[in-house]
């Protein structure tokens, strides 16, 4: 990796040197003028909006899930300005390859709030993302999607599209030996694929400090020959430009880019969680102030462009999120065949055993009423 050929911001923000880019302060002002990105005032009231809609949903699929009207649930309060500035360089025709805490990104591609309440009252349509083109399903499974990352990066190099693949990790997902082998290929192959790091500071209970001596999680780029930088993931701007430059880099044929989002859960790990266990109200209350929603409110009034009316868009917004959830709450749910139908082209026989014993046990269950 030469570093001529980095961009400007990568240079600057060497990780080695544990520099992070950040552009405004908790307080919404300008610190980094420098580096500010051009967007007018239509761009930066849309995001504020976005991050909003975001926050909102987070906040009522919570409680539908502690009504017990839905499974369990991975909150995303404190992340909104990564979701929506990765959401806004992620074209129709680039590919999401989502992890779990990625709402807001997964909404600006096409996802519905109704397809995601689906995905968390069990059932496998919510995971078809119908109207978001070249979205895979959220993965569970810590670090598999990064692979398939990398493998969509090399198929869209191979083919000469046009075309760049974004993917997210959290910060205990850099442990798991995914992470190495799809950072590896994606630099031995040069695919255009922008990894994200979520740094949010906790692996459910587990601290970054136990996850690796490194002195960030940026500068695991260094080994693999690609790109790296840390970022204010609670800063709108910074983040915007980190994404801004990521996705010029990977369409101009560069190469990937890994970004780590220094952020904070706000929340629990998902609703099984209770993270007063492991971690300290103080902690919570200090990075409460560093808030991304709060941060970006502050700047846009000191430009005097703050012209929401917070109350009413919250009631429209809700509004509009009750209706999808009662869409999916309503559905009935799909055919037990489709557990079965969509694995094979042709059914295996110990496939097709299981499928008979599930429908005797239908049968049996529905004798017993």
């Amino acid at each position: 990796m030469i570093q001529e050929n980095l961009p400007a911001i990568f240079r600057d923000f060497n990780p080695l040197e544990d520099k992070m880019l950040s552009l405004i302060d908790k307080d919404g002002d300008v610190i980094n003028p420098k580096y500010m990105p051009v967007l007018d005032d239509d761009t930066i009231i849309d995001a504020y909006k976005q991050m909003h809609y975001e926050r909102i949903a987070d906040e009522m699929a919570i409680s539908y899930q502690r009504q017990g009207r839905m499974y369990t649930y991975t909150p995303n309060l404190g992340q909104e300005a990564i979701h929506i500035a990765a959401g806004m360089h992620i074209r129709e025709e680039d590919w999401l390859v989502p992890a779990f805490r990625e709402m807001g990104t997964l909404l600006a591609k096409g996802v519905t709030m109704k397809e995601m309440f689906l995905f968390y009252l069990g059932n496998e349509r919510g995971g078809s993302f119908q109207n978001a083109n070249h979205t895979l399903p959220i993965a569970i499974s810590i670090g598999t999607q990064l692979h398939h990352a990398t493998g969509i990066g090399y198929s869209v190099k191979y083919r000469k599209k046009d075309e760049a693949v974004f993917t997210f990790i959290g910060d205990g997902g850099t442990s798991e030996g995914d992470f190495s082998e799809a950072l590896n290929f994606a630099g031995v192959w040069q695919v255009p694929v922008v990894f994200t790091i979520q740094n949010n500071q906790y692996a459910i209970s587990v601290p970054v400090r136990s996850q690796t001596k490194s002195v960030n999680l940026a500068v695991k780029s260094v080994a693999f020959g690609i790109p790296g930088i840390k970022v204010d993931g609670n800063d709108f701007f910074a983040m915007y430009l980190a994404y801004q430059t990521a996705a010029a880099h990977a369409l101009a044929g560069k190469g990937p880019v890994l970004i780590e989002a220094f952020t904070y859960r706000l929340g629990a790990h998902t609703t099984s969680d209770d993270p007063s266990k492991y971690r300290k109200k103080e902690e919570e209350v200090e990075w409460g102030l560093t808030d991304p929603l709060m941060r970006l409110r502050r700047y846009m009034e000191k430009k005097g462009i703050w012209n929401i009316d917070v109350e009413k868009l919250t009631e429209e917004y809700k509004n509009q999120i009750t209706g999808q959830f009662h869409e999916a709450e309503q559905n009935k749910g799909y055919h037990h065949n489709d557990v079965f139908d969509h694995m094979f082209t042709d059914m295996p026989d110990d496939l097709r055993r299981q499928r008979t014993q599930y429908e005797e046990f239908l049968s049996w269950k529905e004798n017993r009423r």
